[in-house]
C-alpha cells in the first residue's frame, strides 16, 4: 500500500513540475511579444522550401538521367551501324573470365573447351571470295521487239558475214483487258417444238443457255485478276488505293474511290472464311511463334488516329502465319482467348501478357535471344565493358547455330550439339548476370538488359530441348515487317472493320510469301474457285490456302 502512495506522490509532483515549465515557458511567450512563434514558424516555412526544393532536384536527376540514356540510345542509332550483331576485334584473342563466378572446377573445363571448339570453327571457317557481278541472260519466255540497225554505205558490194546481238530489258505499263463472256442461245426448231408441245401437252423450255459462271463480286464488274492486282498493290507493295486509281487513270480508265472501296470490301468478306481456316490450321501446330505491332486506327470519337495492335501468329513448321485484331487491344485478355485450346511451344519476347503461360500444363514458352542481345546493343555506351562480354557470350550461342547450319544437321543432331556446347556457355552466363548485377547503374540500360536477361533466363534456354525450336522470334518479326512498311504508305486504317479486313490480307499474303507461292497466280485462282467453295460445303477450304495450293500445282506439274 505504502509503494502504491510513493507512486501516486511522485505522479503528482511531475505533473506540478511540468504545469510549471508551461507557465514560465507562457511567460517567456508573453515576454519576448511572440518572437519565438515567429521563429518557429520561419523555420517551419524554410524546412518545407528545403523538402519542395529537395524533390525539384530529385526530379531533374531523373530527367538528366532519361535524356542522357536518349542521347546516348539516338547516337548509335543513327551515326553508328545498325547491326545488331557484335564482332570482337580479334577473336583469337577473347578469353573467358570466370574470375569471381561460382564454377566448380569441372564446370570450368567443359565451357573453356565449348568456346574453344566454338572459336576454333569460326576462324577455320573458309572465308567467302569476293565475287564479281555478272551479267545474267536475259528469259527466254520475254517477248522480243527487234530493232535493225544497218551501217551506212552498204551496198551490193558488201556480203553479210553475222551479227552481234544486245539486248535490253524494258518496260511497258501493265496491260488492262476485257474478259467478254459470250453464252449462246439455242431455242428449237418450229417442227420439233411442235412435236414436244403435242407429246407433253405444254411447252417447259424453248430456249437453252449455258449458267453464267460464279463470279467473285456478283454484281460487279471487277474480274478476279484485277481484285488480285488491287489487292497485291496496296498489301504487298504499299500503293494505297487512291495511287493505283491514279495509275488506272492514265490508262485511260476512270474508276471512282467508293467503287474501288466497295471492290476490297467484297473481296475482304469473300475471303474471310478461308481466313478463318487458315487459323485453325495454323493453332494446331505444335511450335508457335507470337508477336504483335501497331497499327494506327482511326478513333471517330476523339478525331484522330490512335495507336491499335495487330497479333500475328506463325507456325514455324508449317511455315504458315495469320494476323488478329481484337478492337486494337493489346491486354492480356487477347492472347489468353486466342491461344486458350493451344497445346504446344509459344516462342514470344518479354511482353509480361504471355506470362500467364509459364505453368500452364499442355504449353511451353520459349524466349527471344535476338530481343536480349538488343538490350545488350542500347547498353555499349553506358557500360562497354560489361555490354561486351554479354555480347561475346551471346554471339558463342548464336556460333553454335552457324555450325549446325553449316554442317546441315538434322534436329536430333542439332539438339545434341547445342546440349554439348551452348548450354554450357548459357549456364556460365547465367552465373555472370547474377554476379554482375550489383554493378550496374540503377535503372540504367545495362541494368534494364541484366535484369530482363535473368526475369525471362528459364525460357530463353529451353530453344535447347528440341532442335526444331528456333534461338530468336526473328521469323515472326519478319512477317510485321509488311505491316511497318504499310503504316508509312497509308498511314490509318479507317476504322476497327477496315483494321480486321488488313489482317485477313496480311494473313494470305504472308503465307504466300513465306512459301515462295506467286501471289498473283493464286489469288487470281482462289478468287476464281472459292465462290464454289462457299456454296458446297464438302469442299475443304484448306485445298485453297497457298501450301496446299503449291502442292497441288507441283503435282500437276510432275510428268506420270
Amino acid at each position: 500500500m505504502s509503494n502504491l502512495t510513493d507512486k501516486d506522490a511522485l505522479i503528482q509532483t511531475l505533473l506540478q513540475e511540468r504545469d510549471e515549465l508551461y507557465q514560465e515557458l507562457s511567460k517567456l511567450r508573453q515576454l519576448d511579444g511572440g518572437v519565438l512563434e515567429r521563429y518557429e514558424a520561419l523555420i517551419r516555412e524554410k524546412d518545407r522550401k528545403i523538402s519542395h526544393l529537395d524533390e525539384k532536384v530529385k526530379k531533374f536527376e531523373d530527367k538528366i538521367k532519361q535524356l542522357t540514356d536518349q542521347l546516348a540510345w539516338l547516337r548509335r542509332k543513327f551515326w553508328k551501324a545498325s547491326s545488331e550483331k557484335y564482332i570482337p576485334a580479334d577473336p583469337a584473342q577473347r578469353k573467358i573470365d570466370f574470375d569471381g563466378l561460382d564454377i566448380l572446377p569441372e564446370e570450368e573445363v567443359t565451357i573453356k573447351a565449348a568456346a574453344s571448339e566454338i572459336i576454333t570453327y569460326e576462324r577455320k571457317k573458309p572465308e567467302h571470295a569476293k565475287k564479281q557481278p555478272v551479267r545474267l541472260p536475259l528469259p527466254e519466255h520475254l517477248r522480243r521487239e527487234e530493232e535493225i540497225i544497218e551501217p551506212e554505205g552498204i551496198d551490193e558490194n558488201w556480203v553479210r558475214i553475222g551479227e552481234e546481238v544486245t539486248e535490253q530489258l524494258e518496260h511497258k505499263p501493265g496491260e488492262l483487258y476485257v474478259r467478254r463472256i459470250i453464252r449462246h442461245k439455242y431455242a428449237l426448231k418450229k417442227d420439233l417444238q411442235l412435236q414436244v408441245e403435242l407429246e407433253v401437252g405444254i411447252l417447259n423450255k424453248t430456249v437453252m443457255i449455258a449458267p453464267l459462271p460464279l463470279l467473285p463480286l456478283p454484281r460487279s464488274n471487277a474480274g478476279a485478276s484485277l481484285l488480285a492486282e488491287l489487292l497485291m498493290g496496296k498489301y504487298m507493295y504499299h500503293l494505297p488505293f487512291h495511287r493505283q486509281i491514279a495509275l488506272f487513270k492514265l490508262e485511260g480508265l476512270k474508276i471512282p474511290a467508293s467503287t474501288v472501296n466497295d471492290w476490297f470490301a467484297g473481296c475482304s468478306d469473300l475471303l474471310r472464311a478461308l481466313y478463318y481456316r487458315l487459323k485453325e490450321i495454323v493453332l494446331q501446330s505444335d511450335y508457335i511463334q507470337v508477336d504483335e505491332s501497331t497499327v494506327p486506327v482511326i478513333n471517330h470519337e476523339k478525331h484522330r488516329a490512335v495507336k491499335a495492335y495487330l497479333w500475328v501468329v506463325r507456325a514455324v513448321m508449317k511455315e504458315l502465319v495469320f494476323f488478329h485484331y481484337d478492337k486494337g487491344s493489346r491486354a492480356q485478355k487477347v492472347v489468353i482467348e486466342l491461344l486458350h485450346n493451344y497445346k504446344g511451344a509459344v516462342q514470344t519476347d518479354g511482353y509480361g501478357a504471355y506470362s500467364i503461360y509459364e505453368n500452364k500444363k499442355g504449353v511451353l514458352l520459349l524466349g527471344c535471344w535476338a530481343h536480349t542481345r538488343r538490350k545488350y546493343t542500347e547498353a555499349l555506351k553506358e557500360d562497354k565493358a560489361g555490354a561486351e562480354y554479354a555480347l561475346e557470350q551471346i554471339g558463342l550461342i548464336y556460333g553454335v547455330e552457324s555450325m549446325a547450319d553449316d554442317q546441315g544437321l538434322d534436329y536430333q543432331q542439332r539438339a545434341a550439339l547445342r546440349s554439348r556446347l551452348a548450354y554450357p556457355i548459357m549456364c556460365a552466363f547465367e552465373k555472370w548476370v547474377v554476379n554482375y548485377m550489383p554493378k550496374a547503374l540503377p535503372k540504367g540500360r545495362m541494368s534494364q538488359a541484366l535484369t530482363y536477361t535473368y526475369s525471362l533466363f528459364h525460357r530463353l534456354t529451353r530453344y535447347h530441348l528440341d532442335g526444331r525450336y528456333r534461338i530468336d522470334n526473328n521469323l515472326v518479326e519478319n512477317n510485321i515487317r509488311p505491316l511497318s512498311i504499310g503504316r508509312k504508305n497509308f498511314m490509318f486504317c479507317g476504322n476497327h472493320d477496315a483494321a480486321e479486313n488488313a489482317a485477313v490480307m496480311y494473313s494470305l499474303f504472308g503465307c504466300c510469301a513465306a512459301l515462295d507461292v506467286n501471289p498473283r497466280e493464286w489469288l487470281t485462282d482462289v478468287l476464281t474457285k472459292i465462290p464454289y467453295y462457299n456454296n458446297d460445303y464438302s469442299l475443304d477450304l484448306a485445298d485453297l490456302l497457298p501450301h496446299n495450293w503449291k502442292a497441288a500445282r507441283e503435282i500437276q506439274k510432275t510428268p506420270i
